[in-house]
C-alpha cells in the first residue's frame, strides 16, 4: 500500500476536518453543480490513485453538508469523536470482517467488551445480548426478530422454521408518534405496517397509558425513548406493567433517548426503561462515533441468537461468542471498534457530560428564540427543540432562510398539526460560541422574514392532544 497516498489521504481529511468551524454548514450551490465533473463515462484504463483521491477531495469535500462540524442541527446526527475517526481509519486497514470470533479475535474482543460497557452506561441488564448494526432502522429489526421469535414460541410456534404462513397473529401496539423506522422494520418482518394497533399520543407525543387497549395471544408492543420532534418519553413504568401482566413482550425504541440514562440529571426520564424485553438505539447520534452504527440488545440471548443465527460446514464455530449469531450479516465492517474507542476516551464522566453539555445547549436555544418572542412547541428536556415562527407560510420562509444562509443548519417538521423548526442538538464539538453564533443568525433571519410579525404563546391555535 503507497505510504505516499495514504499520508495524501490524511492531509486532506485533516484540512477539511479542521476548516468546519470557518465554513458554511450547507454546501454553496456552486459546489454542488461542480458535482457533475465526476458523471463521465467509465474509464478504460486504469487512473492514478493519487488522481482518484484528488478528484473525490476537490470535488466532493466542498460540496458535503457540514455534518462532522459544531452547528449542524438538522437530524440527531453526532460528529464523530476524534479517537473514534482515527479507530476508524485503523479499522479500516485492518480490513477485518467481523462475523466469526476464531476468525477476527482481536475486533470480536473489542465488540464484546465495549458492549458490556453499553449495558452498564445505559443501565440495561448486565447479561443481555447485543449486536452491532448499520442504525436504529436494523436495530428495531433485529430485536423485534427476537420478539417474534419468542412470542410465536410460546403459542407453539416455530417461525424461524415454519414462517409466518399459519402462524398464530401477532397483536403489535405502538404508539400515534411510533418513528417511521420502526413500522418499516415490522413491515420487513410480516407483522405488517398498517396491522398495527395504535395508541394515542399526549400533546409532547407520549403514548397515553390511559388509552392502552387489550390484549390476548401473542403480542409485541413498542414503546419509545425519545420522540424525534420533542424528546419526550413515553410512560415506561405504567406500559410494561399493564403489558407484562397480559404476556406482551416490550420492545424500547431509544435511538438517541436511550442516552439519556448516561447522565444523571436526565436519567429519571428512562426510568422503567431497563424493564424491558429489547431496545434498540444508534451509536452514532449520541455517542458520536462515525456512520454507520446501530446497537440491538435483548434480554434472552437465546431468543436473539434463535433469531439471526447461521450456520455452514465452512464456519467455524464454537467460540464464547460469535458476532454473526446476533446480526442479520455475516459479512460486516468492525464497527464496534468505534463504540469502543468513543466509550474508552470519553469514560464515564465524559459521556455524561456529552450529553448534558448538547442538553443545556438545545435548552439555551429554547429560552433565546422565546425571549425574542417566538413559540417553542414542546417542553425542553432533552436535546430537542421544536419553535414556530407564525403561520406554516412565514415558518417554512424563515426556515429556509436560515439553510440560505449557512451560519447553521435546521429543518423543518410538522408538529401535531403545526409547521416548526426543529433543532436537535448531539455534537461533541458544538461550543456556547457556536450556539450564541447560530442563534444570532436565527434570531436576525426571522426578524427579516416575519417583518415584526411575533407568533406569541399560543399564537397559531395550538390543541394539545390529552
Amino acid at each position: 500500500m503507497p505510504r505516499d497516498l495514504l499520508h495524501d489521504a490524511a492531509a486532506r481529511a485533516l484540512r477539511y476536518l479542521e476548516g468546519l468551524g470557518d465554513r458554511r454548514v450547507a454546501p454553496a450551490p456552486e459546489a454542488v453543480a461542480r458535482l457533475s465533473a465526476w458523471d463521465t463515462p467509465l474509464p478504460a484504463e486504469p487512473t492514478d490513485p493519487g488522481e482518484v483521491l484528488r478528484l473525490l477531495d476537490e470535488i466532493g469535500s466542498p460540496a458535503t453538508m457540514a455534518m462532522a462540524g459544531p452547528r449542524f442541527f438538522g437530524f440527531v446526527i453526532g460528529s464523530a469523536l476524534p479517537a473514534t475517526v482515527a479507530a476508524s481509519w485503523l479499522a479500516a486497514a485492518w480490513d477485518q470482517n467481523t462475523g466469526l470470533h476464531a476468525v477476527t479475535p482481536a475486533t470480536a474482543e473489542l465488540e464484546r467488551i465495549a458492549l458490556s460497557w453499553l449495558l452498564d452506561v445505559l443501565g440495561l441488564p448486565p447479561g443481555c445480548a447485543g449486536a452491532y448494526v448499520t442504525g436504529a432502522t436494523v436495530a428495531n429489526f433485529t430485536a423485534l426478530a427476537a420478539a417474534r421469535h419468542v412470542v410465536l414460541a410460546r403459542a407453539g410456534w416455530d417461525v424461524e422454521a415454519d414462517g409466518l404462513f399459519g402462524a398464530p397473529p401477532i397483536t403489535v401496539v405502538v404508539g400515534e408518534e411510533a418513528h417511521p423506522t420502526l413500522i418499516k422494520s415490522l413491515g420487513l418482518l410480516g407483522l405488517g405496517r398498517a396491522s398495527v394497533v395504535t395508541v394515542p399520543v399526549d400533546g409532547q407525543g407520549r403514548m397515553r397509558a390511559d388509552a392502552l387497549p387489550g390484549l390476548a395471544g401473542p403480542s409485541i408492543v413498542c414503546i419509545q425513548a425519545g420522540n424525534v420532534n420533542t424528546g419526550a418519553f413515553d410512560p415506561a413504568p405504567e406500559i410494561l406493567a399493564w403489558a407484562h401482566a397480559a404476556g406482551a413482550w416490550v420492545h424500547v425504541d431509544g435511538a438517541f433517548g436511550l442516552w439519556a440514562a448516561a447522565a444523571p440529571a436526565r436519567a429519571h426520564l428512562v426510568a422503567g426503561v431497563a424493564d424491558a424485553d429489547s431496545w434498540a438505539t444508534d451509536a452514532h447520534k449520541w455517542l458520536n462515533v462515525p456512520y454507520d452504527c446501530g446497537l440491538a440488545f435483548v434480554r434472552e440471548g437465546d431468543a436473539l441468537r434463535a433469531a439471526m443465527a447461521v450456520r455452514a460446514a465452512y464456519l467455524p464455530t464454537g467460540a464464547p461468542r460469535d458476532p454473526s449469531d446476533h446480526t442479520p450479516e455475516l459479512s460486516r465492517r468492525a464497527r464496534g471498534i468505534e463504540v469502543w474507542a468513543a466509550l474508552r476516551s470519553l469514560g464515564r464522566r465524559g459521556l455524561a457530560d456529552l450529553v448534558e453539555r448538547t442538553c443545556r445547549h438545545a435548552a439555551r436555544f429554547a429560552a433565546g428564540l422565546s425571549a425574542a418572542g417566538y413559540e417553542v412547541l414542546n417542553e425542553v428536556v432533552l436535546n430537542q427543540v421544536l419553535v414556530s415562527f407564525g403561520d406554516p407560510v412565514v415558518t417554512e420562509r424563515v426556515i429556509a432562510a436560515i439553510q440560505r444562509d449557512g451560519t447553521c443548519w435546521c429543518g423543518g417538521t410538522v408538529w401535531q398539526g403545526r409547521a416548526a423548526m426543529r433543532i436537535s442538538v448531539s455534537s461533541w464539538a458544538t461550543a456556547d460560541s457556536d450556539v450564541e453564533r447560530s442563534l444570532e443568525a436565527m434570531l436576525r433571519l426571522a426578524a427579516g422574514e416575519t417583518h415584526g410579525r411575533r407568533a406569541g404563546p399560543g399564537a397559531g391555535g395550538r390543541t394539545d392532544r390529552r
